[in-house]
């Protein structure tokens, strides 16, 4: 299979620099209803190995309507960034770029471990790949990263508002029954709602959509397959 010719990822000297970029480019975020029900949905995840200075990332997709993988790309990778808090994107989209290279197509939609506009300057990971891209995406985090919020109740699929410097930013979804709830936010090109509804829709067994589930099950086997390998 040819690889995908990908848009450039800039490098940037620093985090303020980094920040800077974010700032611009979070101008070109576009919250705007799906034009089309996705056909087919990408799950990203990494797993990182600090002391090694790798990272070892793993996009799948799925076929939207029945969750069954139908692609799925692996790698591993040195990580060019250091670990910033709100800066994760700078370290994660090189190695995701590198799998979608291996696939060979883009899908309709990603799922990103990770937030979408619910960010300090309202550009994440999910946000920063679906710009880079023009392909909607969402965030879906387990932990919050900013906003505030009221507690869904313990139903699967009760949700509430997250709000951050007097916006919605996201929605705080309940995927299973008293069970954490998921900080799901737009990244680009889909709206506040809509990106709850797909997370709600996609995690149909665990807390985590079946997609970046099954990303982040073949980024550890990626990253044991390394460590394996450098062993020998």
């Amino acid at each position: 299979m040819p690889r995908l010719a990908l848009p450039h990822f800039p490098a940037v000297a620093d985090a303020r620099a980094a920040a800077a970029l974010q700032r611009e480019l979070a101008g070109r975020v576009r919250l705007e209803p799906l034009a089309a029900p996705p056909r087919t949905i990408a799950g990203t995840d990494l797993a990182f190995d600090p002391r090694a200075g790798l990272a070892h990332a793993a996009v799948v997709i799925v076929d939207a309507a029945t969750l069954a993988p139908v692609a799925a790309a692996a790698v591993t990778r040195p990580v060019d960034f250091p670990y910033v808090p709100g800066l994760l994107s700078f370290r994660e989209i090189p190695a995701l770029l590198d799998c979608l290279e291996h696939l060979g197509e883009l899908p309709d939609l990603f799922l990103c471990d990770g937030q979408g506009i619910a960010h300090p300057r309202g550009f994440g990971l999910a946000a920063h790949l679906g710009v880079l891209l023009d392909r909607p995406a969402i965030g879906c985090a387990k932990s919050r990263l900013v906003g505030e919020h009221a507690e869904p109740t313990a139903e699967r699929g009760s949700r509430a508002e997250l709000l951050y410097a007097g916006r919605v930013v996201g929605t705080v979804l309940r995927t299973r029954h008293d069970v954490r709830p998921l900080y799901v936010s737009p990244g680009h090109r889909v709206t506040v709602a809509d990106a709850a509804a797909l997370v709600l829709a996609t995690a149909t067994r665990f807390r985590v959509p079946e997609p970046i589930r099954l990303a982040h099950r073949l980024a550890a086997e990626e990253k044991r397959n390394h460590l394996r390998r450098s062993a020998l």
